[in-house]
């Protein structure tokens, strides 16, 4: 496969700046920065919620820690977070969630929401429905109680968190849900009844209705057809389908550009944006081939090491920029910021165990800030106020001597005017 290529996540704008006064700014120089990217680059943010939203209301009282470390050593973590991600997803698994009928750990969730939110960062609640933790207290209701509870949890969430998240998961697994074996649950009894696509409209449009304003994923790990046809019967069915997650654990070694590139190539005929929502490569021993579900694999230990670091770091790049070069894909979140915690226990954070961080660490934010990122810049405003503005589409300051404002470089219209007053 060829270099990917990533011209099209560039444009150009001619930047009209206008004086507090009204009139043409042409007083210079401007100095002109990037704030945030159209695209979104994501990671998890579950570890944070006890440090920004408090303990579990089990433990009013205790101490505060982070994923068992103190505060002291949580708050460089946020730090490394920050300077690299601008989109968040956080958990919103039903069994932790409600561990007990009527007391939701909305509080906790929305205090950690509006934190990241007031940071400029998108936020993400993950997932609504899911057969996977849903509470054990759900499999005592007939099917339909249960539908009647999965609809009232849906719209409390959604409600509450109308306005600082937008953004949900709506159904995750899907494809698996009517025949998930693992252990039983409510939610797949529920979907042997209503059926895959019952299951889905029932999500979208219990949430559609809730926030109006809200975009709604349709995520899963299953890309193959069955997911493909799974799309076909919810649109068929006239389901309003926002955005397609794809999960792309690779914890049995990278796919390969041209793989990943095909998976893209397959989804992005349906006409909706992409998203890459659960991504993880590792920088350990891979997990063997034959292992079919990955929850199947039990280690004592599974340790990162220099080797497998190299590789990560090399792979991680391979795959964000075969990922941002399609057009379809709106954006992708990694899973996970340290090996601590980590799903499966696999060294697939960017960050160790002890927070110092891995080559890929470096080489991704090599890439979102620096190749992808468009620093201060000192410009001239021509005779009409005008500069000539070319950056990785996203959010952008100007400032200058008169006062500042905030503008964006469009995803589409390339060579379009922008104006923006500026504000002492």
């Amino acid at each position: 496969m060829s270099a990917p290529d990533l011209s099209h996540r560039f444009r150009e704008i001619s930047l009209k700046l206008i004086a507090p006064d009204g009139t043409p700014l042409t007083d210079g120089p401007v100095t002109v920065e990037q704030t945030r990217h159209a695209f979104g680059f994501g990671n998890i943010g579950f570890d944070f919620v006890e440090l920004l939203g408090g303990p579990p209301q089990s433990d009013r009282g205790a101490s505060r820690v982070f994923g068992g470390a103190d505060t002291d050593r949580a708050v460089p973590l946020l730090d490394a977070w920050l300077d690299l991600f601008d989109s968040v997803t956080l958990p919103f698994y039903w069994r932790g969630f409600e561990p007990q009928p009527g007391r939701p750990d909305t509080a906790r969730l929305l205090t950690t929401a509006r934190w990241f939110a007031d940071r400029g960062v998108r936020v993400k609640g993950h997932p609504l429905v899911w057969h996977t933790l849903a509470p054990r207290w759900l499999q005592e209701r007939t099917d339909a109680e249960v539908e009647a509870t999965i609809r009232d949890r849906i719209v409390r969430e959604v409600t509450a968190f109308t306005g600082v998240i937008d953004l949900w998961d709506a159904i995750n697994e899907a494809v698996i849900l009517p025949v998930f074996t693992a252990e039983d649950n409510a939610v797949t009894r529920l979907a042997q009844a209503k059926g895959r696509v019952g299951m889905v409209r029932l999500a979208f449009e219990t949430a559609r209705e809730a926030n109006p304003s809200a975009r709604l994923v349709l995520n899963d790990f299953d890309l193959s057809t069955d997911y493909e046809r799974l799309i076909e019967e919810c649109l068929d069915a006239g389901v309003r389908i926002d955005a397609l997650g794809l999960q792309t654990h690779m914890h049995q070694g990278f796919r390969g550009e041209e793989n990943i590139w095909n998976i893209l190539e397959r989804f992005a005929r349906f006409g909706l944006p992409l998203q890459l929502t659960e991504t993880t490569l590792l920088s350990g021993d891979l997990m063997p081939a034959e292992i079919v579900d990955l929850n199947d694999y039990v280690v004592d230990s599974w340790p990162s090491t220099p080797e497998g670091e190299a590789r990560q770091a090399d792979e991680l790049v391979r795959h964000y920029r075969t990922v941002v070069a399609h057009p379809a894909v709106e954006s992708l979140t990694y899973w996970g910021l340290t090996d601590e915690g980590s799903w499966l226990g696999a060294p697939s954070g960017l960050l160790r165990s002890d927070a110092s961080p891995k080559p890929a660490y470096g080489a991704l934010r090599g890439l979102i800030r620096g190749d992808w990122w468009h620093a201060p810049q000192a410009l001239r405003p021509d005779a009409d106020g005008r500069v000539r503005v070319r950056g990785f589409a996203g959010d952008y300051r100007v400032t200058a001597s008169q006062g500042s404002a905030h503008f964006s470089v469009p995803s589409a219209a390339d060579g379009s005017t922008v104006e923006t007053r500026l504000r002492g």
